[in-house]
């Protein structure tokens, strides 16, 4: 059997650094820590090896008791104390430790080893009888909840009634009296809700922890968390078990969290909380608002313990520079002695991400190509996300809506009805409603509901606390600490400031500022997206660490960048954030406007070519002003347009209503509108009359839009703008199709001296994908249209998909929505066909990808190794698609 228990203290450990998938990241930082010195409490870990045993033999049994058996005297006799026996009790702390930080979402018991017997032995010790009251407390609290199953609200209602009876607010104010009461009523319940009395023997405590410890892995919020993160079930979970240090013996006592780098902003100064007189749990769970560690605050550990503070932030700078990332650690001041008890790369906002790799790079601490691949290209999205306008937001501070002022915990303007409980959230969420959820604190048991949420608020808690940690680690605003803030979440309704709010009104909050409004806000793009579409960014400016990431991006990628773009808007704004060119243009989304939408729906309604053309002929110049504004804006790159797709119907009036408003506008029958609008519906439309069919049906439709193309190239190049045109026709199966097609078109470019403009196609059938080689040999390049690739290659419909696709996700059925992430071995296996194809017969063909794959940071890897020259995707996925394409060049 391989080793299963790993220890460590200080300067020695079995573990490292890079043994996280047996250690989990919680083990293997302390063995790390150990290696270089790092003051550390000395323990073990029972590994994730031992977690697959713990499954397969359903127990904790011989084969992993006899080593923690061996290490629990090795650690006694480490430090003179005694787990079973006489002399100074061994006590221990039992917490969970997966390969990646999943806060809050397994369980932890501290103060293990406590008995009748050695509250007496740790109460003569310390000379400290209340703090071994207090210690023996929190651990029947945590294991009856976490080991023994009871309702850990029956402890919280005890509690209270001791705090209320002793006329106190705080648990630290409790009287040794008090605290001795409530132990006793302590294990009354357990008596009361298990029909047994609470363990005595220090061993069976220790192996209902573990036990617990691993199940826990598979509690429902841990399963949410990874189902939402991507991690695999299969990974299991470590147990490290380590000696009690105790930050409750007094005022020379304490706890914290602390980062060697501000995880909100980035900013490269210490940031953290801690508190007096308290043990660990303490900070994380919000139960009592802590003190910065820095700063002028009278209470902050800056001034109230100036030389542990110090020690504090060298042990900081020494973990950041041995890790070469940004720490979040935990540690624990007992009688002034510091002890780290676990370090870990912090969770951080997608604002302080960037900062952070791009400012670690400069300072030499680490590469460019590291600071490339410490950033998630999905939170890059996050940073162009909209803000509050500021003109709405005054006009709801000047009606008298401001409400006040938490901790800014996560970036971000969000606005929704308030909610209380994590299943409202979900469910208001599944309607398509937006909500705010509102909460005295976050616990683990909330996750789905955060994931829900638009905005998280909370009227407990600080910086570090588990709604901070959790909703910067979802990029979700999110405030905190809103000490004006009283949540009565058993009727639904919250106070702030004098003022009633009800589930169900609608609140916006600022996770930047801290700030909470009453009723809906504006919002408006990012500075960083006004910042980017004024030029480039000059250093010290906002922005440039965005912008320098992004140049070192694409100084490695190896394929281009274009966008989905149908307006000079959004085409001047991709270009701004670094599109290389416009991957397809929808031209029927030009079709939309007020100005032509009953013109298109005259053209369809008209009987015979002649008169089509006629409607038509109004059209063109409408078109041909479309095409010339988005080469203007595109000045020297690439304009793919995609002729009409959709069928015709879509552009026809379907309710009673629109029927009647249509036929009056356009002065005819309403029944001979219904009648057309039946002779064009289909059973099944995203496979019928659309598309190249369209062209074969109703070739003056697409002799139009390629008419209206070349006017605007010869109008365009006339005023001295570089014009790149592409036309691509849609929906092509075979190469008979496209070549009855080219036919007609190429001489109308060849007549106005624009051979230069090449005509390819999108390949989004599997018929399609298959016959390249022949395609191939009429098209002038690709598109790969994965959308209507994968709805045809599973034969799902992408409109009705969504009643059931959440439950395959669910079920493990499909690794990952297809419409999200392209599916390697069907979908991709496809794309990768038709370009080996294509390219066995030309080796320079050009093949792109234009459907919403092209800005999936997975996807995008997919396509670079399959080849593929530029992936095109919405303006703001471009700077996404730029850095994922960069990281897939950096794959170790």
């Amino acid at each position: 059997m391989e080793k299963l228990v790993f220890q460590f203290s200080q300067n020695e450990a079995d573990g490292h650094a890079k043994m996280k998938d047996l250690l989990g990241g919680k083990g293997a930082g302390l063995a790390e820590m150990c290696r270089i010195g790092v003051p550390v409490p000395p323990g073990f870990t029972i590994s994730t090896q031992a977690y697959h045993v713990y499954q397969a033999e359903q127990g904790v049994g011989e084969v992993i008791q006899v080593p923690v058996r061996q290490s629990i005297t090795w650690l006694s006799e480490n430090l003179g104390k005694s787990f079973e026996g006489h002399g100074s009790p061994l006590l221990l702390s039992v917490r969970s430790g997966a390969r990646v930080s999943m806060p809050g979402m397994m369980d932890t018991i501290l103060n293990l080893g406590l008995n009748r017997t050695n509250v007496d032995r740790l109460a003569q010790e310390t000379g400290n009888r209340r703090f071994a009251l207090d210690s023996y407390r929190r651990f029947i609290q945590m294991y009856g909840d976490v080991v023994l199953g009871i309702d850990i609200d029956e402890f919280e209602r005890l509690l209270e009634r001791t705090r209320h009876g002793q006329g106190v607010v705080n648990d630290a104010d409790l009287s040794e009296s008090s605290l001795d009461r409530l132990v006793d009523q302590y294990l009354d319940l357990v008596i009361e809700s298990t029909g047994n009395p609470f363990p005595e023997d220090p061993y069976e405590q220790l192996w209902g922890a573990i036990r617990a410890v691993f199940e826990s892995w598979q509690n429902p919020r841990a399963q949410f968390y990874r189902k939402i993160h991507g991690y695999p079930d299969e990974w299991g979970t470590a147990v490290t078990v380590q000696s009690m240090v105790f930050g409750n013996l007094g005022d020379d006592s304490g706890t914290g969290v602390c980062f060697s780098r501000n995880p909100s902003d980035g900013v490269n100064q210490p940031y953290g909380e801690y508190l007096i007189n308290a043990q660990g749990e303490d900070v994380v769970a919000g139960i009592r608002t802590p003190h910065p560690i820095a700063g002028d605050d009278a209470k902050s550990m800056e001034r109230c313990m100036p030389e542990t503070y110090s020690e504090l932030c060298a042990t900081m700078t020494r973990l950041e520079t041995h890790f070469q990332d940004m720490q979040d650690i935990e540690f624990t001041i007992e009688r002034g002695k510091l002890f780290i008890l676990q370090t870990r790369n912090g969770k951080r906002t997608s604002h302080a991400a960037l900062k952070i790799a791009v400012d670690m790079a400069l300072e030499g601490l680490i590469s460019k190509e590291v600071a490339l691949k410490r950033v998630d290209p999905q939170s890059i999205a996050q940073l162009l996300a909209s803000e509050f306008d500021p003109e709405s937001k005054n006009r709801v501070v000047e009606s008298g809506n401001y409400l006040g002022k938490g901790l800014n915990a996560g970036p971000g303007a969000a606005t929704g009805m308030v909610v209380f409980n994590p299943e409202q959230a979900v469910l208001h969420a599944e309607q398509g409603r937006k909500v705010i959820l509102v909460r005295e604190e976050t616990s683990p048991e909330d996750i789905a509901g955060m994931h829900a949420a638009t905005g998280i608020l909370t009227q407990r808690g600080g910086m570090t606390s588990h709604a901070a940690v959790v909703a910067r680690g979802m990029g979700k605003p999110c405030v905190v600490g809103c000490s004006e803030l009283r949540v009565e979440a058993s009727t639904g309704t919250m106070h702030i400031n004098n003022r009633l709010i009800r589930l169900g009104e609608s609140i916006s909050i600022d996770g930047s500022t801290g700030e909470i409004f009453l009723g809906e806000i504006q919002t408006q793009p990012s500075p960083l997206v006004s910042k980017m579409l004024q030029g480039r960014i000059a250093e010290g400016e906002v922005g440039f660490p965005f912008q320098l990431l992004m140049d070192w991006a694409d100084e490695v990628r190896t394929i281009g960048i274009r966008t989905n773009a149908d307006t000079p808007v959004d085409a001047k704004l991709a270009r701004a954030l670094g599109a290389e060119g416009i991957g397809l243009c929808r031209t029927e989304h030009m079709f939309f406007g007020e100005d032509r939408i009953q013109l298109v729906r005259e053209m369809i309604l008209v009987d015979g070519p002649a008169r089509r053309k006629r409607v038509l002929d109004q059209l063109q110049p409408l078109q041909m002003n479309d095409f010339y504004e988005m080469f203007k804006e595109m000045n020297g790159l690439p304009v793919t347009i995609r002729l009409l797709d959709p069928p015709l119907h879509e552009f026809l009036p379907h309710t009673p209503a629109q029927i009647k408003t249509v036929a009056e506008g356009m002065g005819v029958d309403e029944n001979a509108l219904i009648l057309r609008v039946h002779e064009l519906s289909e059973a099944n439309p995203m496979l019928g009359h659309r598309g190249c069919r369209l062209a074969v049906s109703f070739p003056e439709i697409y002799t139009m839009q390629v008419q209206a193309i070349i006017d605007a190239v010869v109008k365009a190049r006339g005023e001295g703008f570089t014009v790149r045109a592409e036309i691509m026709i849609p929906l092509i199966t075979t190469s008979a199709e496209l070549a009855y097609l080219v036919e007609g078109y190429r001489p109308m470019l060849q007549r106005a001296g624009l051979e230069d403009i090449p005509i390819g196609t999108m390949i989004e059938t599997p018929r399609a994908a298959l016959t390249t080689d022949e395609i191939c040999q009429v098209a002038q390049f690709f598109s790969f249209g994965t959308n209507d690739l994968t709805q045809c290659g599973f034969g799902l419909s992408r409109d009705d998909s969504g009643s059931f696709l959440p439950l395959y996700l669910e079920k493990n059925l499909y690794e990952a929505d297809p419409f999200k992430t392209i599916d390697r071995k069907g979908i991709g296996k496809l794309v990768k066909m038709g370009i080996q194809a294509a390219r066995a017969l030309k080796p320079d063909f050009k093949v792109g990808v234009c459907g919403e794959h092209g800005g999936d940071p997975e996807s995008v890897g997919f396509f670079v190794d399959a080849g593929v020259d530029y992936v095109s995707c919405s303006p703001y996925r471009v700077p996404v698609a730029r850095l994922a394409a960069a990281q897939s060049q950096l794959v170790e």
